[in-house]
């Protein structure tokens, strides 16, 4: 406690003390004089004291003069005392009043113990390190690109779509038409909208569990498979070696949200024109991954990743892939939009399924300019996407559909003529347009068409394929004309941009894994598919050439090949036959092979000994209708003997 409180409460205890031996004479005075200094004792508010620290030595002497002053007055009487503290009352609240309250003169300017102790703790260890608490550039910058590919639920519902599209009234009306008794029985989930005829889920055996954490929140998650969906998978596999579907329709009727089996069934019914049964056999198995979700996999965050070298993992991707591809052929294109973006998010490094090659396509119908412009933006430091010839012309279409910078737009649609001259005739000839004779008879363009390596070529086709209806439309078509020619022009000055491009065309020499797998899944017409060599397995669509360094959790018996493939029957030489790449060398040469291993008791992979007799399948199921029983006259005639 500071001497000046100390001061106070000392005088006006020796105030009372006085008091109390003047009139102290009997007891009944003094148990007054006590009674009365009791409440002068109480009267006093001790709290005032510390109000009254921030006053100057000055005003403290002051008041300390008052105080001698009254304490003396108080000795020859109580009333005198008591009309002294009146006094000295109000004019310390005369002087409080006057003063502001937080005001200070320059003698009390002086260090609390506080500030000292902190001064000398500075002045021991040095002063403290202001931390920069802004994020660091590349926290921003995942920050940017996370928000890039931030996924809103709303758009993941194609109804939505059509009801933008064909109005809302169409879409309830048919809704209702549709509306069955058992409605509702079924957990509503966010990729797809569960169907009323489609049994209950119950448990189908996958369930998801947390792999590792990552840095920057970033969560890897797998699936992982029970013992009896074990054993349902194998049965799977042997029904896919078995080239009948008969039997993959068996585990479907026992198993009906086996994954991979809907996922097959689907490509059958894809290829025999069922589309729709196709796409709803592709919803079911969405339906029964996205129901085995973890709690924490959250598809919005952008921090949920799934490795693609695990092979329990590939199916959310093949099934997500095909199902953006349904959607967008319903002219859905936002929502395809949108399931490529999750598909981004469960692995943006790699990007396992090459779904950068298909979201410029849905991007543009979709009329995002300004967010395909940000995207081509951010991933031009990461990816390199100008060297793409998707996003190369996808990016000056953007511009010039915008109409904010036209000057903008033609820069970028000569660079992407310029470094991929390969596209505009076969794009010309799929939008059925005639090019003049400059154009024709250049040999900037021929020669750049036929000179282009076999992997720049699948690139090419696959943009022409997809994207050439977006060229049809009239406004594209002479922008088109003008820079072409605009190009000649820079082709016969000798424009050192030309030079340098054809050196970059050079480097598009093997195609990458991913992008295969895309144009696997994609099945588009007049875009060739070359096999790496190193694949001798079948290309089987719920799982299309699985990574070098797959984790495999399914490794197949190996199967004693018992005789060569000249001992085959007739129906399987045929379908052997059937298959492009048949070569009756390689046979004998496999032949040969299997007789040397037979002593020595080796045998093969189980899915590596049906080299590609299922697309061969596939294309005869498409278009050949075996009889269900005889014929009427072949019965007859068989009586007839």
């Amino acid at each position: 406690m500071s001497s000046r409180m100390l001061r106070k409460l000392g005088l006006q205890g020796e105030k009372d003390i006085t008091c109390l031996a003047d009139d102290g004479s009997d007891t009944k005075a003094d148990f007054s004089s006590s009674g009365g200094a009791k409440k002068k004792q109480l009267n006093i508010n001790r709290y005032d004291l510390l109000n009254q620290q921030s006053h100057s030595e000055s005003e403290v002497k002051e008041d300390d003069d008052h105080e001698t002053a009254g304490s003396l007055k108080a000795c020859d009487g109580t009333n005198d005392a008591r009309d002294v503290t009146r006094r000295k009352k109000k004019k310390k609240k005369k002087k409080t009043g006057k003063m502001p309250n937080n005001a200070r003169s320059s003698e009390d300017n002086i260090e609390d113990e506080v500030e000292r102790s902190v001064r000398e703790v500075n002045e021991m260890l040095g002063k403290s390190i202001i931390v920069d608490s802004r994020p660091s550039p590349d926290a921003v910058a995942t920050t940017r690109r996370k928000n890039l590919l931030s996924v809103e639920h709303r758009y993941l519902n194609p109804k939505n779509e059509l009801k933008r599209i064909f109005g809302s009234k169409t879409i309830q009306t048919e809704q209702c038409k549709r509306r069955g008794r058992n409605r509702g029985h079924l957990k509503s989930t966010w990729l797809v909208q569960p169907k009323e005829n489609w049994p209950q889920i119950g448990k189908p055996g996958l369930s998801m569990s947390i792999q590792l954490t990552a840095p920057n929140n970033v969560c890897y998650f797998t699936y992982e498979h029970s013992v009896n969906y074990q054993q349902v998978q194998l049965r799977f596999l042997d029904a896919v070696e078995s080239l009948n579907p008969d039997n993959i329709v068996a585990i479907i009727n026992t198993h009906p949200y086996h994954v991979d089996a809907l996922l097959q069934l689907s490509e059958l019914c894809r290829l025999s024109e069922d589309l729709a049964m196709a796409a709803k056999l592709v919803e079911r198995a969405l339906y029964c991954l996205e129901c085995a979700f973890h709690p924490s996999f959250n598809l919005a965050t952008g921090n949920c990743r799934l490795d693609y070298r695990r092979e329990e993992n590939r199916a959310l991707y093949v099934a997500l892939f095909k199902h953006l591809t349904f959607v967008g052929a319903r002219a859905c294109y936002r929502t395809a939009l949108e399931f490529c973006k999750v598909l981004l998010n469960l692995d943006p490094d790699v990007d396992p399924l090459a779904v950068v090659l298909c979201i410029d396509f849905y991007a543009l119908r979709a009329q995002e300019y300004d967010w395909f412009i940000q995207v081509a933006m951010e991933w031009e430091s990461t990816r390199n996407v100008s060297e793409l010839p998707n996003f190369a012309y996808s990016l000056a279409v953007a511009h010039f559909q915008r109409g904010k910078d036209i000057e903008t737009a033609h820069s970028l649609l000569q660079q992407a003529l310029i470094m991929f001259p390969g596209v505009l005739l076969p794009l010309l000839e799929k939008c059925s347009v005639q090019p003049d004779s400059r154009v024709a008879s250049h040999s900037f363009f021929i020669e750049a068409t036929a000179s282009q390596s076999e992997a720049l070529t699948q690139l090419t086709s696959l943009y022409i394929a997809r994207c050439y209806p977006i060229w049809k439309e009239s406004e594209l078509l002479p922008w088109l004309e003008r820079n072409v020619h605009a190009v000649l022009d820079r082709v016969d000055a000798a424009d050192a941009r030309v030079t340098e491009c054809q050196l970059k065309r050079t480097k598009y020499y093997v195609t990458p894994r991913p992008i295969l797998r895309h144009i696997v899944l994609s099945d588009l017409k007049d875009v060739p598919v070359s096999l790496p060599e190193e694949s001798q397995s079948p290309v089987l669509s719920f799982d299309p050439l699985p990574p070098l360094d797959s984790i495999n959790l399914y490794n197949r018996p190996q199967r004693r090949r018992m005789q060569g493939s000249s001992n085959l029957g007739m129906f399987s030489m045929f379908f052997r036959s059937l298959m492009p790449s048949f070569n009756p060398n390689q046979m004998v040469a496999a032949d040969e092979l299997a007789l040397d291993e037979l002593p020595d008791g080796a045998g093969v992979d189980f899915r590596r000994s049906v080299t590609s007799l299922l697309d061969a399948m596939r294309d005869l199921l498409a278009n050949v209708n075996m009889p269900d029983g005889p014929q009427d006259g072949d019965v007859e005639d068989g009586d007839s003997q």
